[in-house]
This record gives structure tokens, sequence and C-alpha cells, in this order.
């Protein structure tokens, strides 16, 4: 016995005198589950809180750490018989590459080169499923593996005879399109599960693996509470459609239910709530699902008044759904060790209800019922079956139990405890011999557990001898042959107080029938018609099941029906509806269709592109394939054997690249065509604007993206609180600001999976103007030329020429500009709602200017940078070529010059004072839409003032590629400087 409770402390428990002593064993890790081996009882697996999977082969007491990052609930032992080893253990797992996988290992060889991956490539998170002689996953079809854990993993309580393991669906579709589900049957390797074309599955679950075969529950497209029904081939790869619309529901701890039960001891049969018109009515097959019919209701009640209730508008419906508690009876139950007995709560009307409700009983496999309680009970099967035990289902303690021996004809009250119990399960073994049923509880809300053993066997006064035995016939309406099969049971008479004992057997006859049209279901591909008639689906081409086959090969060419798995018919039909074995057709190629592994249409350039080449007819192995990847690289193979797995490219450059696919024999060719697109990952974006804008004015704006040949990108502009973008394929975008004030503006860009932004503000006005500032030289020495300093470099600024003109912080601007010499450019903006007193306004703004520049030039304007460091900030001058020339041979030609620059001069100085412009200044307004911006100026009569030639200024491109970060001075954007450290990738060449 082994106890652990990892919410107190990570240890365990171990009794090895059946709970007499205990000996305490520290671990390093907290359990979360616990996984014991089928065969080997000193086996076990643990999975911890931090999802690591560790196993002990000593009962618990040593530990060994198999693999991190192993997903919740999806590690199995191997299966006895199928897997070579029994140690072996399968894992769905996080590996180092960040996807997920399955892989194998035996328990003390899991190291990384000991792992195996039977399947190689990624799976969807939580889609790994080993139940008996299959494997189900299904691919992730996500470009990143974090978006494949977004799926809600769902679990399913499987409505089954006896209480399993539980399961969780095999898969759920992804929003990149239609789910792709594998199956390997036996080992072998994988093969895509066939669901009829149209399904087109939101969610999968496997119901049910038994007798090889596999039932499984799709909710397709159209369908929010209900499921569909398939029933699968032996290797579970051709699914066909069994019933329509079965109810489902949540569970306690939202996992999914579905209402579809499978009766034990009796193979074939299976009951399911299925919604039609609305309604929820309960139906029973007992042919695997191809045929379903309502339940009959009880002739009489439990009091013997008849029943009127007549097919099909009233029948029995019965609730499908195991209790949770695995400690009580549930809603219904049936087993091994009682064939045809079930025992389950329902109603009799038009549909399920849950109200007025009682418990039934059928004692020959479902065909007719009786009632046996008005209210809910839970009913326990005692002795193989022999008896039944009931207890009341309520919340309020009890202390008695009824007792039947006639399949609850009549029953027998007991007490049990003499104090009244509330009652929270039992134990109960049908089939062992002690004949002891342990019933735990609690007096008391405030109580402890109390355990009553009730020991029944002194309610058998013997064995039961050969004339205690009746014989039953099962049967379906009267029809003998069930599954291919005429079976005899043998059961205890009605009231016989006898035990069964360990040797009894329940089946006496069990001899073949001949086939008939019942014991064959429509193949994949086919749907059954009025006339009973299996035709071919309008979808279906049964030539292209011939597709695999190779010429001089043969192939079973299916005739539309498959004899149902599990049934053991004979003769009869089965020839005429067996597939027939033909030869393979040659054929030309045709439905060429070319994917890529992971269905993404977007690859990063370096990585390796898997592409995926299918043909839906043709000769596999003597077609030629050729696939020219679109960057001057192509490859060709002889047959498809080659690129079953995929063929993989490595682009070394970004782009789009046509992708074609061409597949020839000597019957025909055929081509696929893929547009992929390959894109650099981006890694920055800088978004270039203007500091300010004149409003109705285009403005020009551009995003600078690092690296910049990163291919195909998509750019989102977003513009102010507008709640829809402009998208171009184009980096810059003209726009036109129509609001003054402070306006935003955010750019998205889009390559591949990747999206990164910008944002900047630009003051927006009627009129500004605007001046080029430059800075003693000591500046420079101390200039990092990094976006920060720049950005409490303009702010001093600012507050500097705040100071001493008196003019207000709004009505200045000043952006530096990165690189050597330091330089910046004064913005003077209008004051605050001047915008209607447009005249006076103006010439406010100019008085607010010649102060300004006033200062400036008498170098009033200063700021100590540190101590002892005083900057004095000047108007700049720009010299447009030397006045004169040193050399001799050139003397004429620098009086001409000379001369030429004393006119332009004259010329300036009559524009200056017939315009009142202050020297240098450049003045922007709107006066009508279609008016350039007017700029004026002239030379600088400062002498202090440092002359920079034109050459020195920063080229516009070099300023681009520098400006790789803005930062906000106060309500103003300005250029900032971001250069990283780090090595930008070059996307032209890998």
């Amino acid at each position: 016995m082994l106890l652990s409770d990892p919410e107190v402390e990570s240890s365990i428990l171990i009794s090895s005198d059946e709970g007499a002593t205990y000996q305490k064993y520290r671990l390093n890790f907290y359990i979360q589950s616990l996984l014991f081996h089928p065969k080997q009882e000193e086996w076990i697996l643990a999975y911890s809180l931090d999802q690591k999977l560790y196993s002990s082969m000593d009962f618990g007491r040593k530990w060994q750490l198999m693999h991190e990052r192993v997903t919740p609930n999806r590690f199995y032992w191997s299966v006895t018989g199928l897997d070579r080893e029994t140690d072996l253990v399968h894992m769905e797992a996080r590996t180092a590459d960040g996807h997920t996988h399955y892989l194998t290992c035996r328990i003390q060889e899991c190291s990384e080169t000991k792992r195996s991956g039977p399947f190689s490539r990624s799976i969807d998170v939580s889609s790994l499923v080993v139940q008996d002689e299959y494997i189900f996953i299904q691919t992730c079809e996500t470009a990143k593996p974090a978006e494949c854990k977004k799926f809600t993993d769902v679990s399913l309580v499987l409505a089954r005879s006896e209480m399993v393991p539980e399961r969780t669906p095999t898969a759920r579709v992804t929003t990149g399109g239609r789910a792709t589900y594998y199956v390997s049957y036996r080992r072998e390797p994988f093969a895509q599960i066939k669901l009829p074309k149209y399904s087109l599955p939101k969610d999968m679950h496997i119901i049910s693996t038994d007798e090889n075969q596999v039932f499984a529950a799709v909710q397709e497209w159209n369908q929010n509470d209900t499921y569909n029904l398939y029933i699968s081939d032996t290797r579970g790869v051709y699914f066909t459609l069994a019933l329509e619309n079965v109810k489902s529901s949540r569970g306690l701890e939202g996992n999914i239910v579905i209402d579809l039960y499978e009766v034990a001891g009796i193979k074939g049969i299976f009951l399911a709530n299925r919604k039609v018109d609305d309604q929820i009515k309960t139906f029973i097959t007992y042919n695997k699902g191809r045929d379903w019919r309502l339940l009959q209701a009880p002739d009489t009640d439990l009091r013997g008044d008849p029943v009127l209730c007549q097919l099909p508008f009233c029948s029995l419906h019965l609730r499908l759904q195991l209790s949770e508690n695995p400690y009580t009876s549930g809603s219904i139950s049936s087993k091994e060790t009682a064939p045809g007995l079930l025992v389950a709560t329902g109603n009799i009307g038009s549909e399920l209800s849950y109200t007025d409700v009682g418990v039934f009983i059928s004692s020959d496999g479902g065909n007719s019922w009786r009632q046996i309680f008005e209210e809910e009970y839970n009913v326990w099967f005692l002795d193989w079956g022999g008896a039944l035990v009931a207890m009341k289902h309520t919340s309020v303690p009890i202390r008695h139990m009824w007792v039947s021996f006639d399949e609850g004809r009549s029953w027998t009250k007991y007490s049990f405890t003499s104090t009244p119990l509330f009652v929270d399960g039992s134990l109960v073994d049908p089939g062992i011999e002690t004949q002891i049923m342990t019933v735990f509880g609690h007096f008391s809300l405030r109580s402890e557990w109390q355990l009553v053993k009730v020991d029944y066997k002194s309610l058998f006064s013997r064995r039961c001898t050969k004339d205690d035995y009746q014989t039953w016939h099962l049967h379906n309406q009267g029809e003998p042959c069930v599954m291919g099969e005429r079976k005899i049971y043998k059961k205890r008479k009605p009231g016989a107080q006898c035990s069964l004992g360990r040797d009894y057997s329940q089946t006496v006859v069990s001899e073949p029938c001949v086939c008939g049209q019942g014991d064959f279901e429509c193949d994949y591909g086919y749907e059954r018609h009025s006339n009973n008639q299996c035709i071919p689906a309008f979808w279906f081409s049964p030539s292209s099941l011939s597709k695999d086959c190779n010429a001089g090969q043969n192939y079973w060419n299916s005739t539309g029906y498959r004899r149902i798995v599990s049934n053991n018919c004979t003769d009869g039909l089965r020839e005429k509806y067996m597939a027939k074995m033909e030869k393979c057709p040659g054929k030309a190629p045709q439905g060429l269709h070319i994917l890529t592994s992971d269905g993404k249409l977007v690859m990063e350039q370096g990585h390796n592109a898997t592409f995926i080449i299918l043909m839906e007819e043709g000769d596999l192995q003597r077609t030629n394939i050729q696939l020219d990847f679109g960057d001057g690289i192509a490859v060709s193979y002889a047959n498809f054997s080659p690129v079953e797995d995929g063929i993989r490219h490595v682009y070394k450059s970004a782009g789009i690249f046509q992708v074609t696919a061409y597949a020839e024999n000597s019957l025909g060719s055929d081509t696929a065509v893929l547009f992929l697109h390959v894109v650099c990952p981006v890694e920055h974006v800088h978004l270039s604007v203007p500091f300010v804008a004149i409003r109705n004015k285009d403005v020009n704006i551009t995003a600078v993206v690092w690296p910049s040949q990163a291919g195909t990108l998509t750019y989102f502009w977003w513009f102010g609180n507008s709640t829809k973008p402009l998208i171009t394929l184009e980096n810059s975008i003209s726009y036109m600001f129509t609001v003054e004030g402070m306006n935003t503006i955010t750019v998205q860009v889009a390559a591949g999976n990747t999206l990164i932004q910008d944002t900047k503000e630009i003051a927006v006005h009627e009129y500004f103007q605007s001046q080029l500032l430059s800075f003693s030289p000591n500046l420079d020495y101390h200039n990092p030329d990094i976006p920060e300093w720049r950005q409490d470099v303009g702010k001093v600024i600012k507050r500097a020429l705040a100071q001493v003109t008196g003019i207000p912080d709004e009505q200045i601007l000043v952006a530096v500009f990165p690189g050597l010499p330091t330089s910046a450019e004064l913005f003077i903006l209008p004051h605050k709602n001047t915008t209607e007193r447009r005249k006076s306004s103006e010439a406010d703004l100019e008085q607010v200017v010649e102060i300004l520049f006033n200062a400036l030039n008498q170098n009033l304007v200063q700021f100590e940078l540190k101590p002892g460091v005083e900057v004095v900030v000047y108007v700049t001058q720009l010299t447009l070529a030397p006045l004169v020339d040193s050399s001799s041979g050139h003397s004429s030609s620098a009086m001409l010059m000379l001369l030429s620059v004393v006119f332009v001069g004259l010329a300036v100085f009559l524009i200056y004072k017939f315009k009142r412009k202050i020297p240098w200044i450049n003045i922007y307004a709107q006066v009508q839409h279609d008016k350039e911006q007017e700029m004026i100026g002239s030379v600088s009569q400062s002498e202090n003032a440092p002359k920079i030639t034109l050459s020195e200024f920063t080229d516009p491109e070099e300023l681009m590629d520098k400006e790789l970060d803005t930062r906000v001075m106060g309500s103003i954007s300005t250029i900032a400087n971001s250069e990283s450290t780090k090595e930008i990738p070059n996307c032209t060449s890998v």
C-alpha cells in the first residue's frame, strides 16, 4: 500500500503489511499523480507538480528522473503483446527545440540518446493517446509551439460498463484550419485518419477501442452541444458515420461527457442519447451502430397498472452518465459477470427528463424493461450479478439497504447501521468470494469517516447446483442472431438464494449465423440510402482507393460494404459484399498538391522549410517528381518513396518564392504551385516624422525597419483615435492632419508571425517658424550621441531660452540632432487659442522670434552642462562657398565671386527690410492649400557664431540610419538616437 499527500509534504508512506505499519520516504519533488504498471506491481510512474516524470522499480522507495516538460496525463505504460519491452513508456513532452513530440524510452534508459520518436514531426499539445492496440496523435498546425498550448485540454469521461482511467480527446481543430489526425495500429507506421471529406471536425474524442475497432465522437463545424458518432475499420484509419447528434455535456471539472454507453458482457450493444427535433431521446443498437431504435417502455408501472406509451411518440429514456464518484453506481450500470442485466435511471415519455425519474432494469440485454424504484437509487451487483443491493440516493442520512435475488422483482430491507449514516460511497466487487461490501460515510458533517463492513454471506444458504440455473437467449426484438452469432446464456433462477462460486460460467451455446444484410455496414466513402443500399457519397471516387497501389500489384476493391468488426457471421452475403482483389490500374498523375508540413505559407529565412507533396491518383512508384523551390534550386525524384516524409529546403534570402511541383509518368503529368513568403525576423521599427506639421498640409511619414532586407512586410498606420488602420505594403505614407494640437501616429509592421510597432507625436499648427541652432565647441566633447542625452540637453536649452526671454514653454520646442558637431532646430509655435486672431497672432509670433533671435545673437542663451562647462547657444550661419580664394592664379574669379556675394547680400537686405523678417528664420504657413512653404533667409551678422559648411551637416539618409528611437520631450516628440550595441542580422545572405 502506498499513500501520498502532496499538499502536506513531499513524501510517501509505504506499507508492506496491508496498512498495519507505514514507512516514510522523502522525495525531492511533489507528486501530482501516479501510474502503476498493469503487470509489474513494483513499477510506478510519478508525475510531479513541475511537469517532470519519474520512475520507480521498487514500489516508490527510489526514484529516477525520466523526462522534463511532460504534458499532464500524457504518459502511458507499455501494452503487453504490442510493445517489445515491458518497461517501455510512451510520453508526450516538449523537447529542447520548443516543440511537443511523441517519445518512447525504457524507464532505466531514458537519456537523450536512448529516447526514440516514433512520429518524426511535432504534435499538438495534449493529443497523444495510447489505448489498447492504437496510438493517436494530432499534428501541430500552428507556427509557434506556444500557440499549440492555447487549446483547452478537455477531459472525456467515457460512459462505459466499467470504470476506466480518464481519457482525454485526441485533438482539437486549430485556428489555422482543419486538424490532421494520425493513428498507429499495433505499432505500425502512423497513417492519417480518414473522416468523411466534409465532416470538418472542431473536436474529436476517442470513445472506445474495444474489439479491434475505434469509436470516435466528432463535433463538426455546424454543431455546438452535440457530436456525431463515427466507427472505424480494424486499423482505425477509415471512419464511417454511425449516429448523428449525440448529446454532450460538461462534467464537474469542465470535461466533455458524451452520452454513449457500452453495455458490458455482450459485444455490439450500445445506448446513446440523441437530439431529435430539439428533444433528447435514448436509442439502442445491437450491431455496433449500424441500426438504432428507441427503447420500448415497460408494459406496467411499479404498482402493476398499464403504461400507455406508444412508439415512436413515447418511449423509455435513460440517463447514460457514469458517476464521477467511482464509489457510487451512477445512473446506469452493467457488468461483464452479469451479461444481459442493465440497471438505469430514467423516465417514460416523449423525451429525456430529469424530473419524475425512476429506476428501471432489463434482464434480456435491453429488449424489455421493468421499473424497480420510483426514486433514484444506487444499485450494485453482488455475487457475480446473482443478487442486487440498493441504497437510496439522497443527501440525508440513511441506515437501510435493499437486497434482491430475483432481478429486482422483490426486495428485502436490511439495516446495516444502528445510527443513520451520510453515505458517500461503497466498495463492491461482484466477482469475489469474500462476499463483503464496505460502506463508508460519516454520522454528521463534523464527524470523522466511518467504515461499515457488510458481510452478506449469511444470505446465501448454499452453493448453487445445476437445478438452480436457467438459460436465456440473447436476441434483438426476436432476431436470435446478434453480431453474427446465436448465443444462449446461463443464469441463476429468480429467487434461488445460492452462491455462484468462482467457477461460474455464463455462456452455454455460441454458434455463428449466416451473413445477412444487417451484418454489413457501409464502407468508407459510401452512404446508406432509403433503399438500404450503400451508394458512393458525392465527394468520393471509388477508384481513389487504388491510388496507393502500383501497376502490376493487386489491391482490394471495395463493393461499398464491409462486415462489421467483431461480427462472426459466415457464408450467406459474405461473398457478395466482400471486397474483391483486383489488379492495380495504371493512372496518370492527378490531383497533385503541395503544402508545407506546418500548414503555413510564411517561413523564416535560414530555417528548414519542409514541403509535402500529395497526389490523389497515379502510380506512386512509377511517377517522377520534380520540385522547384523558386530560388534557382530544384530537386528530382524517380518516385514518391523518398518524399513521403517531406522535402526540406533552406532559403538564404527573403522574398516571395513560387514553389512548383511537377509529377509525370508515361500516362500523363500534373502540376501544383505554392507561393511561399520567406521573411527575416524584424527587430526594430523607427517612425520618422517631422516634429511640427502645418494643418491641412500633407506630411510624409516613413517607417524604417531593421534589418532592411526583411522580405514582404505589411504596414498598419493608426492616426489619432481612429479605430481602423490604413494598410500599405510601402514603408511610407502621406497624411494630412486637420486638427491642431498634439496628434499621435502609430505604425505596426507585420512580418510573418512577428508584429512590432512604434509611436510618435506630432504638433500640428496653422503656422510656425524654425531656426537652426549651433553650440560652442566644448559641447561636442561631452556629447555621447545617445537619445537620452539629446533629450535632456534639449530640455536644458528650452529652459534656458524661456528663462532669458520670458517666452512660455509651450511656444518653444528644441530638437537636438544626432551626430557631430552638435546641432539642433528651434521651433517657435503660436500661442494657444490664437488661431482665430491669425493676423495679430502672426505679428505676435514674429515678435517672439525677434526676441529669441536677439537673445541668441547677444550670446545671452547659455547653460551649464556640468561644473566648469558653460555652453553658448548660437544661431547657425551657413557658408555656401569661400568668399576669397588664396591662390594667385584665380584672383579674378575670386573678385567676381565677391561681387556676386555683395549683390546677393544687398538683395537679401532689401527683402529683409521689406518683409520685416528675421535673418535665417524659416517661416512655415498655410495660406492656401496649394501654396508651398515660404522660406526666406539672409546672412547673419553675428561674428561670434561659428561658421558651418553644408558638407558638415549630416546627410538625410545617414541621419535616418542613425535615428533608431524617439523620446518625448515635454509634449513634443523629438528625434533621438538609439543605436543598438548588438549586431543587426544581415538578411541578404546566410
